[in-house]
């Protein structure tokens, strides 16, 4: 096993380039400092290179700074997204994991109306200030650190990048590892542009700046830099040192499964994918109580035209494909940059309700078909888990499943058995041409792909192509099986956001039809929820007090 240990890996602590140049962070490293003029002497070969771009990702991107619920950016920031899609509840303490995914009300089969005294709204606003973080109480920091701490690294990998000798083909490994370093910002900008109401543009290491950009401009750098490694990677000329190079790069762990070291045609597919996603996740396609012309009338982002839905069906059809190479991770028993049993959604969710730090949602429950493997594969109902209003489960997620042949394992706490998708992956893909295709009329070719997923992951039920479904039960469709098959991989907020499900009833939101269990056990089935969540969070306090908006962009989301 080639990864490094933390102890010998950039590790940075502090929000951008601006705070990491003035705010003292505690120097972890052997290779130096990214900020510090050190630099230069402890980065000056290729494997010191190698190291220190491998390292800005995996530790810098993916792992410091998250020691609070869990360990990793797969475990909190991720988390988040689960608790607000509602596919995961929690009753932990920290982080405000208790109180982010709760609705404003609920409306019970019998009629009755429970609100909620403290609506996310208000928590978020609450806690946004530098205390809060410093307690763990902040929500918007995490995800915010992470991606600027990855951004940042890449800035400081690509400043030394030309100054460093190579051996071999020096041009193909030079690109590699620029293309390397492009994809990554293309993945933080993406991060920070999906979830946040602004954010900056930070390319250049240890720069900083105030002139904060609406998260479309965000998404757009973000498209860039993803277009940018595309060409680069055209310009390799040399197979094997473009494979040695990115073999490197990626930890020998993480090279199992369906990770490995990616062609240049292969990873141009998981690019596409990502362009395809920036377009989805950032734009409305409301699908409130089965209106697929259903509209939002106060939102901090635009709907969906035929255009852009031309565009993500022309992005997918050339992105991953079936049993490609994607960017994954996985856990190990020590050095890990995510633990085997608090590094992600699914390892925090893998117990009996009445243990695991987040439990399985009865709405995510519903999402599946009568009769699928994956349903009886994952999950039981050995135990009961009981709390006010909506966090009540029944289920409980099977630590390795099962044992059924060929069913997809929602949850694996031992180290190395669990695959983490990072970016995109095969059922995503597939999902998104589904959904193109429904919206732009194809409505028998989109459910064609949903059948195909949902044979991918064994989940044996009846084809729904071919059956005549309208456009509105074959969005039913698709709404269910983006839920099931992309558990954990920090996508399921930007549905439900997209979809319309996280914004007040009163603006034409909500989420209808639900099953709900009182703590009594009353299992309600028409439960309608209006959730009333921020759709893009305000930037954090740690950034917007330090370092505040010169561009009279507002760092608070205006629109709620």
């Amino acid at each position: 096993m080639n990864f490094i240990s933390k102890h010998t890996l950039v590790a940075t602590a502090c929000l951008t380039v601006a705070l990491l140049a003035g705010s003292g962070c505690k120097d972890q490293l052997d290779v130096g400092n990214p900020n510090a003029p050190t630099l230069s002497a402890n980065v000056n070969t290729e494997a010191g290179l190698i190291s220190f771009a491998q390292g800005g990702v995996y530790i810098n991107g993916f792992a410091n700074g998250d020691g609070w619920l869990g360990d990793s950016y797969f475990s909190l920031p991720w988390g988040y997204s689960a608790l607000m899609a509602d596919i995961v509840g929690a009753d932990a303490s920290n982080n405000q994991v208790t109180t982010i995914g709760v609705p404003d009300y609920i409306i019970l089969d019998d009629g009755t109306k429970q609100t909620n005294p403290a609506p996310q709204i208000g928590i978020i606003r609450a806690y946004n200030n530098r205390a809060s973080s410093g307690a763990g109480n902040n929500p918007l920091y995490y995800q915010w650190l992470n991606m600027y701490a990855l951004n940042n690294a890449c800035n400081q990998v690509l400043a030394t990048v030309d100054k460093i000798s190579f051996s071999g083909d020096a041009s193909s490994k030079k690109n590699t590892v620029k293309a390397w370093c492009y994809w990554w910002k293309g993945y933080a900008y993406a991060s920070i542009g999906s979830m946040y109401y602004a954010g900056l543009i930070e390319d250049q290491a240890g720069a900083t700046n105030g002139n904060y950009v609406l998260h479309d401009a965000v998404i757009t750098q973000s498209n860039n830099y993803l277009n940018l490694a595309a060409t680069t990677l055209s310009s390799i000329t040399s197979t094997s040192d473009y494979q040695s190079m990115l073999g490197q790069l990626i930890p020998a762990v993480n090279q199992v499964g369906l990770g490995g070291v990616p062609t240049v045609e292969v990873w141009k597919r998981n690019i596409n994918t990502m362009l395809a996603r920036n377009i989805i996740a950032n734009k409305l396609a409301p699908f409130v109580n089965g209106n697929t012309s259903a509209t939002i009338a106060k939102s901090s982002t635009s709907a969906m035209t035929a255009a852009d839905w031309n565009s993500v069906l022309t992005l997918a059809t050339n992105g991953i494909q079936k049993n490609d190479i994607v960017f994954t991770g996985r856990s190990t028993a020590q050095n890990y940059f995510f633990s085997p049993t608090g590094g992600t959604v699914s390892a925090l969710t893998t117990n009996p309700n009445t243990a695991s730090t987040f439990k399985i949602s009865e709405r995510f429950i519903q999402s599946f078909n009568s009769g699928d493997k994956r349903l009886s594969n994952n999950f039981d109902t050995k135990t009961m888990y009981k709390n006010n209003y909506t966090y009540t489960t029944r289920y409980s997620m099977v630590n390795g499943g099962n044992g059924a042949s060929g069913v997809y394992v929602y949850g694996n706490r031992t180290a190395g058995a669990y695959e983490l998708y990072i970016a995109g992956s095969y059922e995503e893909n597939a999902l998104m041409l589904a959904e193109a295709n429904l919206r732009l009329g194809n409505i028998e070719k989109g459910l064609a792909y949903i059948d195909d997923v949902r044979n991918y992951q064994g989940a044996g039920v009846a084809a729904v192509a071919g059956t005549g479904l309208t456009l509105a039960k074959a969005m039913t469709e698709l709404t269910k099986e983006r839920r099931v098959a992309l558990f954990s991989r920090g996508l399921s907020y930007y549905d439900s956001r997209r979809w319309g499900w996280i914004y007040d009833i009163a603006n034409g939101g909500g989420s209808y039809g639900n099953t709900v269990v009182t703590t009594a056990g009353v299992v309600n089935k028409n439960v309608t929820i209006s959730y009333n969540f921020l759709d893009y969070w305000d930037v954090p306090a740690d950034e917007s007090v330090l370092n505040p908006s010169t561009s009279g962009v507002a760092t608070q989301n205006p629109n709620f």
